[in-house]
């Protein structure tokens, strides 16, 4: 059978792409956030070599602490054990809104850094951009020791169910020691040489003006930077890739276009966020046309991690998860014949008062991207993303990835019509004011790009 040329074009990036052979029984999955943190603490005991840890927050909660308090443990312990913590530089130095300015991680950081003088953890501050809207650290991945634990969730009380309330992501045990050096690598090559990376732990820090040029600097040579590494795999081997992505048209950018575009048979996708970039929009209804399955589980507005309940104070960020909202209804009334057809699946997930942060792509049971990429247009051009592209071409991890999907579809609602969403004049009034205020002024569609 003949592959049509477009179709052959995306298949041909993918099987060129550089891949690491990987071990089916050195690749685990775990699927709660409660056990991913007992695992997590795990891990950092056994370590022998190194730890780094890459993510957006680690908050001066009780998860925070403990994780950190681990980490303090170890290092004296073992004197020689590398450790480095990587945060977003912004998000580090503001506190919660509401909240005392002082009472940011960053100064955490330091007290705790001032109670143990004799043992020295770094804790790094890389700005993506001069302001946090313009783009953040969204980098994934913990290295200890050849072992990459990737997930989307930071280090905090929601995210590693610290207590009541959890917010649900995809928790990834890899060992790998060429995948682990290579993370390692891109830290080392390009993070610690630049000036615009600074030391969060300390008593005073620079203000944004004073590294304004650093930032810069570090942001034009991120946009061309990538993972380095001797591929040792084939295309009828089990492997993983790490990509690296910041700015439109990144090297995660192009292989998300070329997973959907190669789709045979079905694909699902993982997203909190229902703000999809127009060109994922439009390969997803070129797939449909072809008559390839799709599936969409996405979070329910009331487990947007924004959503602000109705008997709390509202504030504008609390709008977000309705304009999300809006996005899916009209979306789906647009494609309304194809659910009809069974062809284009739409699954919400809710459990109670959680959260939902989950983002992936599976594709005929052969490729699955793990990221940190909300498939949004803030992911697309703003913020510094990475995944890792695991081909399966044998079904080794058949098993496992799809135990993942099961656990994640048991919270979900399937819609099988867009009246089933929420119409926008039934929204709480502050709501209803509030969207059509920046509807009339466009405002909503600068949002959306940003938030």
């Amino acid at each position: 059978m003949r592959i049509p040329f477009i179709k052959y074009n995306h298949q041909k990036h993918l099987d060129e792409l550089a891949k690491i052979q990987q071990n089916a029984d050195q690749y685990q999955i775990i699927y709660n956030p409660k056990a991913y943190r007992l695992a997590l603490l795990e891990n950092i005991k056994q370590a022998q070599h190194r730890i780094y840890i890459v993510a957006l927050y680690l908050e001066q909660d009780e998860a925070g602490k403990e994780i950190l308090n681990e980490l303090y443990q170890i290092k004296q312990q073992r004197p020689n054990l590398d450790i480095k913590i990587f945060v977003d530089w912004h998000r580090a130095q503001r506190g919660r809104i509401g909240e005392d300015k002082a009472h940011t991680n960053a100064n955490y950081y330091y007290q705790l850094k001032q109670q143990h003088p004799e043992i020295d953890i770094p804790i790094y501050g890389v700005p993506v951009n001069r302001r946090e809207v313009l783009g953040v650290l969204h980098l994934k991945g913990f290295i200890i020791d050849d072992t990459v634990i990737y997930s989307g969730a930071s280090i905090n009380n929601v995210y590693l169910h610290k207590r009541e309330k959890y917010r649900y992501d995809r928790y990834h045990f890899i060992t790998n020691p060429l995948l682990a050096d290579s993370m390692v690598q891109f830290i080392n090559d390009h993070f610690m040489p630049y000036q615009a990376i600074q030391l969060l732990n300390t008593g005073t820090h620079k203000t944004r003006k004073q590294i304004k040029s650093e930032i810069k600097t570090l942001r034009q040579h991120l946009m061309d930077a990538n993972y380095q590494y001797n591929g040792n795999a084939d295309n009828d081997t089990l492997s993983v890739a790490p990509i690296m992505g910041l700015g439109r048209n990144n090297s995660l950018n192009k292989i998300i276009h070329h997973l959907i575009n190669i789709t045979e048979q079905k694909i699902t996708f993982c997203t909190p966020y229902f703000n999809l970039p127009n060109i994922l929009v439009r390969d997803i209804i070129r797939l449909l046309r072809k008559g390839r399955q799709v599936e969409l589980i996405i979070g329910d507005k009331e487990a947007n991690d924004f959503y602000i309940p109705p008997d709390q104070p509202f504030n504008i960020s609390g709008g977000l998860p309705y304009l999300y909202e809006i996005n899916l209804r009209h979306f789906i009334e647009r494609l309304q014949n194809f659910i009809d057809k069974e062809q284009l699946t739409i699954r919400l997930w809710k459990d109670e008062a959680q959260t939902y942060h989950l983002k992936g792509i599976w594709v005929d049971d052969k490729w699955v991207l793990i990221t940190g990429n909300n498939l949004n247009p803030r992911a697309w051009r703003l913020d510094l993303e990475n995944g890792i592209l695991v081909h399966d071409p044998k079904q080794e991890l058949s098993d496992k990835f799809n135990q993942e999907l099961n656990t994640i579809r048991q919270k979900t609602t399937l819609i099988t019509h867009f009246q089933q969403i929420q119409a926008s004049q039934f929204y709480p009034s502050q709501v209803h004011k509030l969207i059509k205020r920046l509807s009339r002024i466009k405002v909503d569609r600068i949002i959306k790009r940003l938030l």
